[in-house]
C-alpha cells in the first residue's frame, strides 16, 4: 500500500512539474539561473549532543522546503526515533492539498540509538523544495548522506563536568522497556522530557510528553494544576503504560517515547480565553538515574484550539483532531429527535418490548378509557426515563449507550429480558392483566405495568440508535442543558407517539384486531425474541469479561428461575413462603456482584486481524504526521448499527480492496468496554455514541465525519478524496 501511495504521489508531482514547465516558454530560459539544490538548501549536521542529531537548513531567498517531504533513513547500527520538526507555514496547494513549508531556515532534531560496536553516525536525509518566483519550478527529492563521528561517551570526567549530575539521585531498578540510551551522559531535563499542550475544545486539553530514547516518565509522580483556577478542575484520563516494580515507589506505571494525556476541564469557562497548566512530574534515564521533580507550565489558547509548548522546545507538529462545530438549530434537533424516536420503535432491541405493549393495547378492545389509560401510563414511563437519562448524560458528560460498557448492567438486562420471556411463555404471571408486566399486585387499571414497559423500552433502546438519532443526540451532548433536556424529551415523545395515537384517536384504534384466543398464542410466540435478546446480551458479556462472566450469569439465571418458580408457588401460601422469594432474589444478586471483580478479557493489542490497527491517540497522530490517510471506525459489540455496517460494507472484499487502492489505514476503536481515549474522541465530534466514522485526509486537515449508516458508495467517495 505504501509503494502504491508513493507511486501516486510521484505521478502527481511529475504531472505538476510538467504543467509548470509547459505553462510558460520563459521558464526554460530561466532554469539555468536556479541554484544547485545543495546551495538552495544548505544542510549542516551536529552530533555533539549524545543521542540527538541536530540538523539545520539555510534556505536561500525565494526558495522554500516542504515539511512533509522530509525523510530520515538510518544507516547500519543506527536506530532513529521520531524527528522533531517545528510547525511550518500552512497553505493550500492546488496540486498537493494542505501543506506546510519553511522559508529562510529550519532546525530539526532526530533522536537516535546505536547498536553495540557502532563507531559512526550514518543516515540518509531526504528533502524537497521549490523556487517560488519565475521560473517557478520544484526540485526532485534530494538525498544527502550523513556520516559523522560520534561524541565522546560520558565517563566519570564527563559526568563530573555536567552540573546536572549533582542533582540526580539513583532511584529504583531499570524497568523493562526500550534499551536505548543506557550509559550515555544524562541529557538536560528540557531535552530528555518535553511537554507540549493543545486545546482540542474549550473543555478538553491534550498534554503530550516526549521522552528522549532511553528515558521514561512516572505516571503516579505527575500532578497537574490550573493556575488561577477560579473553580475549575482538571480530570486526566491516563492511557495504559508499562508496568514496573520500583524499589522505592513499589508497583508503578511508566511511559517510554511519548504519551498523550487527555485532560477534561470541569467548570464554567465564561470569559476565559487561555488556560495555564502547571505540571509537576518525574522521570528517569535507563540505568537507574532519576531526575528530581520537574516543574513546567504550558499556556493554551482555548478559543481557537491552538497548541502551546513549554519554552524549552518547539511544539510537536502533530495536527490535533479538530472539534466538530455545532451546526444545527434547536428546531432542527427537535424534529430529528421526534423522527428518531419514531424510528426507534422499529429497532430490533425495542421491538420485543413493544410487543408486550401491543398485546396490552389489543386487550383493551373497544374500551376507550382503558386505551387512554394504557397510552398515558406507557408514555409517562417513556418520558420520565428519557428525562432521567438526559439528566444523567448531561451531569456525567457521558455518551448514549455507555451503561452497556458495564458488565453488571449487561447481565442485569439479560436477566430482565429472560424474566419478560418467561412471563410471556406463561411460566410466571405478574398480576391479572397481560399489560400488567412489572407489577406484583393485580389491579384493575394496570398503570404500573404500563409504566414499567415504558421504562424497559427506554433501557433496551440504548444500543439501538436509529440513523436519525445520532445528529439529535450529538446536538444534545454539546448544547445548553435546557436544550439538551428538550431533545431527550422529544425523543421519548417520538417513541411513545404511536401508542398515544392509538389511545386517543378512535379511528386508528378501530384498526386494531379484536381480542380473542389468538392473543395468548401471539404472546407466547413473542417470548422468543426476548430469549434471543437475553442470549445476545450474554454474548456481549462474554466479549467484555470472558467465560467466567457467562458462568456467573448462568448461575444468576438459575437462581432467578428458582425465584420465579417459588414466587408462583407462594401465591397460596403464608408470609414465610413469600419471604423465601425475597431471600432467593437476594441470592440472585450475588453472581452480579461477583462480576465487578472480574478483569476485562479484551486484549490491549495494537494490531487486530486482517491488518486492522487498534485505535490509540498516539498511533493516529503518528499516521497523520506521516501523511497517511486514515479511516477511523469507533464500534462496540453491543451496537447493532455497527454490526450492520460491518456486515454490509466494512467486512467486504470491496472495502479491503479500496483500502489497498487508496493506501488508507483502517483504524478501529472498540468501545465495548470503558476506554477514556475513545470517549474523548467521541466528544471531539459531538458524537452521542457509536458508531462513529471519521476519515482523515492524506495531506492533513480536519477529519471528515461520515453518516452513522454506511454505504459502499459513501465510503468509496470519502476514501478516494482523502487519498488525493
Amino acid at each position: 500500500m505504501r509503494l502504491f501511495a508513493a507511486g501516486r504521489s510521484a505521478a502527481r508531482l511529475l504531472a505538476w512539474l510538467a504543467l509548470l514547465l509547459l505553462a510558460s516558454p520563459a521558464c526554460a530560459q530561466g532554469v539555468d539561473d536556479l541554484l544547485p539544490v545543495t546551495q538552495a538548501y544548505q544542510l549542516k549536521a551536529d552530533a555533539g549532543t549524545p543521542g540527538v542529531l541536530k540538523l539545520h537548513w539555510t534556505i536561500a531567498p525565494d526558495y522554500y522546503l516542504y515539511r512533509g517531504r522530509m525523510k530520515f533513513t538510518a544507516g547500519a547500527g543506527v536506530t532513529l526515533g521520531a524527528a522533531q520538526l517545528p510547525d511550518g507555514e500552512k497553505h493550500h496547494d492546488a496540486y498537493l492539498g494542505d501543506i506546510e513549508t519553511y522559508h529562510h531556515s529550519v532546525d530539526a532534531s532526530v533522536p537516535y540509538t546505536l547498536a553495540p560496536g557502532t563507531t559512526r553516525l550514518r543516515l540518509a536525509v531526504q528533502y524537497q523544495g521549490c523556487h517560488e518566483v519565475d521560473p517557478k519550478i520544484c526540485y526532485p527529492p534530494h538525498t544527502e548522506q550523513i556520516d559523522l563521528p560520534l561524541p565522546a561517551s560520558a565517563g566519570s570526567g564527563a559526568a563530573a563536568a555536567n552540573p546536572l549530575s549533582n542533582a540526580l539521585a539513583q532511584l529504583g531498578s531499570t524497568p523493562a522497556g526500550p534499551a536505548s540510551g543506557v550509559g550515555a551522559a544524562p541529557l538536560p531535563a528540557e531535552q530528555a522530557f518535553r511537554l507540549d499542550a493543545l486545546a482540542q475544545s474549550p473543555h478538553q486539553l491534550l498534554l503530550r510528553w516526549t521522552m528522549a530514547p532511553g528515558y521514561y516518565l512516572y505516571r503516579d509522580q505527575t500532578t497537574l494544576k490550573l493556575r488561577d483556577a477560579g473553580g475549575l478542575s482538571l480530570q486526566p484520563a491516563w492511557p495504559a503504560g508499562t508496568a514496573h516494580h520500583d524499589e522505592h515507589f513499589g508497583d508503578v506505571t511508566v511511559y517510554f517515547d511519548q504519551v498523550e494525556l487527555p485532560v477534561a476541564v470541569q467548570g464554567d469557562l465564561a470569559g476565559r480565553h487561555r488556560l495555564t497548566v502547571d505540571a509537576s512530574f518525574q522521570g528517569c534515564q535507563l540505568g537507574g538515574l532519576c531526575y528530581p521533580l520537574m516543574n513546567r507550565s504550558v499556556t493554551v489558547d482555548i478559543t481557537g484550539g491552538g497548541a502551546a509548548a513549554t519554552a524549552a522546545a518547539p511544539a510537536v507538529a502533530t495536527a490535533p483532531v479538530a472539534q466538530a462545530p455545532l451546526q444545527m438549530s434547536l428546531l432542527a434537533a427537535l424534529l430529528l429527535a421526534l423522527g428518531g424516536g419514531l424510528v426507534l420503535n422499529l429497532m430490533p432491541c425495542v421491538l420485543p418490548v413493544l410487543s408486550i405493549k401491543a398485546v396490552s393495547v389489543i386487550e383493551s378492545g373497544e374500551n376507550p378509557a382503558r386505551r387512554r389509560s394504557h397510552a398515558l401510563a406507557y408514555t409517562a414511563g417513556v418520558l420520565s426515563s428519557f428525562v432521567a437519562l438526559g439528566l444523567t448524560v448531561i451531569a456525567l458528560a457521558a455518551a448514549w449507550g455507555t451503561q452497556l460498557q458495564y458488565s453488571t448492567v449487561v447481565a442485569a438486562l439479560s436477566l430482565v429480558m429472560l424474566t419478560a420471556g418467561l412471563w410471556m411463555s406463561g411460566v410466571v404471571q405478574f398480576g391479572s392483566s397481560l399489560g400488567n408486566l412489572g407489577s406484583s399486585l393485580a389491579n384493575k387499571s394496570g398503570w404500573r405495568g404500563d409504566f414499567f414497559v415504558g421504562v424497559l423500552a427506554v433501557v433496551v433502546a440504548t444500543p439501538c440508535m436509529g440513523p436519525f438519532m445520532g445528529p439529535a443526540l450529538g446536538y444534545a451532548l454539546a448544547a445548553p442543558a435546557m436544550h439538551a433536556l428538550l431533545v431527550f424529551f422529544t425523543l421519548g415523545l417520538g417513541l411513545a407517539l404511536p401508542f398515544l395515537v392509538i389511545g386517543f384517536v378512535p379511528a386508528v384504534a378501530r384498526l386494531l384486531p379484536r381480542p380473542g384466543a389468538w392473543m395468548e398464542t401471539l404472546k407466547q410466540a413473542l417470548a422468543f425474541p426476548m430469549y434471543l435478546s437475553a442470549a445476545w446480551l450474554a454474548w456481549v458479556l462474554a466479549n467484555q469479561r470472558g467465560a467466567d462472566a457467562v458462568g456467573l450469569l448462568m448461575a444468576a439465571a438459575v437462581l432467578l428461575a428458582m425465584t420465579l418458580w417459588w414466587f408462583e408457588r407462594s401465591r397460596s401460601r403464608g408470609a414465610r413462603s413469600r419471604m423465601l422469594v425475597v431471600v432467593l432474589a437476594l441470592l440472585t444478586a450475588i453472581p452480579l456482584y461477583a462480576l465487578v471483580r472480574l478483569p476485562t478479557s479484551r486484549p490491549a493489542a495494537t494490531v487486530a486481524a486482517d491488518g486492522v490497527v487498534a485505535f490509540t491517540p498516539a498511533r493516529l497522530a503518528e499516521l497523520r504526521k506521516a501523511g497517511t490517510p486514515v479511516f477511523v471506525d469507533m464500534t462496540a459489540d453491543w451496537c447493532i448499527t455497527c454490526k450492520a455496517n460491518e456486515h454490509a460494507v466494512l467486512d467486504t472484499d470491496a472495502f479491503h480492496d479500496l483500502l489497498e487502492r487508496t493506501g488508507t489505514v483502517y483504524m478501529k476503536g472498540d468501545w465495548t468496554d470503558v476506554d477514556p481515549a475513545i470517549s474523548t474522541f467521541l466528544q471531539q465530534y459531538h458524537s452521542p455514541g457509536v458508531p462513529l466514522y471519521v476519515v482523515f485526509p492524506k495531506g492533513g486537515g480536519p477529519g471528515r465525519q461520515l453518516s452513522t449508516v454506511l454505504t459502499t458508495a459513501l465510503v468509496e467517495q470519502a476514501l478516494t478524496e482523502a487519498a488525493r
